[in-house]
């Protein structure tokens, strides 16, 4: 069976890290996610997701995204039930994320300016020598 869900969207509030009684990190968030199809003369619309990180994931966020921040999330969808305060059973769904990761740039997204990701140096490549190609004259023998 596959469960799996990727999203990509800003932040609406501030991440909630909180730490539950055994010690575990835990941290909620939702993300409004845009609509691909946008009827004509219509505004966008988008779908706000509520998403769960634990331990690692869950401090990562919390550190270094905000309310805007652009976020890409890879996870999984969780139903779960309960009782609401009239004593109505209820189910809600969240993703849970097992992977997040910048999207844009830090000006763009807002995010926490301690983080600063290592600039790489471009590869170096060789040139090439005259003796390295050769010129195809005869072109009935070629695949395309």
């Amino acid at each position: 069976m596959l469960n799996c869900i990727v999203l990509m969207g800003r932040l609406v509030a501030d991440p909630e890290l909180r730490t539950t009684t055994t010690g575990k990190s835990v941290c909620s968030f939702r993300i409004a996610v845009d609509r691909g199809y946008v009827k004509a003369g219509e505004e966008r619309k988008a779908d706000f997701i509520p998403v769960v990180a634990w331990e690692g994931t869950a401090n990562f966020v919390s550190r270094y995204f905000s309310k805007g921040s652009m976020i890409a999330v890879q996870g999984q969808l969780q139903s779960r039930q309960y009782e609401d305060n009239s004593g109505a059973k209820r189910t809600a769904y969240e993703v849970i994320a097992r992977e997040v990761s910048f999207c844009g740039s830090k000006a763009e997204t807002g995010t926490n300016t301690a983080f600063a990701a290592p600039a790489q140096a471009a590869p170096a490549y060789q040139t090439a020598v005259p003796g390295d190609f050769e010129e195809i004259t005869d072109d009935e023998d070629l695949p395309f």
